[in-house]
């Protein structure tokens, strides 16, 4: 290892291992899904962009900012979070009932979109096989008290571990609600617009990612959107197998797709930073 700039979290975190399983992508799909039930924090989002024209960006957009913040140097990591304060303390949403205009940076709002992600890359990550004890799992939640510090929480306010979490969902679950919002993000994630040449891969390949993602959600969020909740167990068998088939696929293949933030973080910090499930559930 190098002395060069490990980053906010470090080869030694979970958070450097955990994010570079492939069943992340089902994960940020199950964390949009629970996002949207939030109807103030959704609508900030809808009122701010042409969402079924812009989806596909702004989660290739997170995708990134989740890329730089766990693998870049923490300069690169900063400048991320700095933009995205920007943005956010630019833009406001109004609710249609009250006519009341907020802006879409209120810590509230922060806070549920933050735990939704955390939850959901944990909640995937866990069922789907990737050995994690119980101690990593506590501590993947608080290495994100920083994440959540880069979008303008403060730190100290976050939960730091899984019973903190639950405590978060279980007080917010009354704000809850499927309203206009989160079914325009639900048709969005079964039928995304696309190519008609890609038709038929979008039905074969993106629908079971989508339905998997959903089918990952806890018991009120299916309740909420008002379709039946498949047995855990079966759910918990399909997201094993899922992940099997995808760590099937040599991480130096999955890595090269861009931008190549594992790749970069292995140039700089040498080969021993390579993350790896074997450094996981000791």
């Amino acid at each position: 290892m190098t002395d060069a700039d490990p980053g906010l979290f470090g080869p030694d975190s979970v958070t450097w291992q955990l994010h570079s399983d492939p069943v992340m992508w089902i994960a940020g799909v199950r964390a949009l899904y629970l996002q949207a039930l939030h109807p103030r924090a959704v609508r900030g989002v809808i009122q701010n962009s042409d969402f079924r024209r812009e989806a596909w960006g702004r989660l290739m957009r997170t995708a990134s900012f989740v890329g730089t913040t766990t693998y870049g140097t923490a300069e690169a990591a900063e400048r991320a979070g700095a933009r995205v304060r920007k943005i956010h303390r630019m833009l406001t949403a109004t609710d249609p009932d009250t006519g009341e205009r907020y802006g879409v940076d209120e810590p509230a709002l922060l806070m549920w979109v933050h735990c939704a992600e955390i939850d959901s890359y944990l909640q995937v990550a866990r069922r789907s096989g990737l050995r994690l004890t119980d101690a990593e799992a506590d501590r993947y939640v608080a290495e994100h008290r920083v994440s959540a510090r880069l979008v303008g929480l403060d730190s100290d306010a976050v939960p730091a571990n899984r019973a903190e979490m639950a405590e978060y969902f279980e007080k917010v679950r009354p704000a809850l609600a499927a309203g206009p919002e989160a079914r325009e993000v639900d048709d969005f994630l079964l039928r995304p617009p696309t190519h008609p040449l890609l038709v038929p891969a979008r039905e074969v390949l993106w629908r079971r990612v989508a339905h998997l993602a959903y089918a990952s959600l806890p018991q009120y969020a299916h309740e909420l959107y008002g379709r039946p909740a498949p047995a855990p167990a079966t759910v918990t068998r399909q997201l094993r197998l899922a992940g099997l088939l995808l760590r099937r696929i040599p991480a130096r293949v999955r890595w090269q797709l861009p931008p190549k933030h594992i790749l970069r973080a292995m140039a700089r910090l040498g080969p021993d930073a390579r993350p790896a499930p074997y450094k996981l559930g000791r």
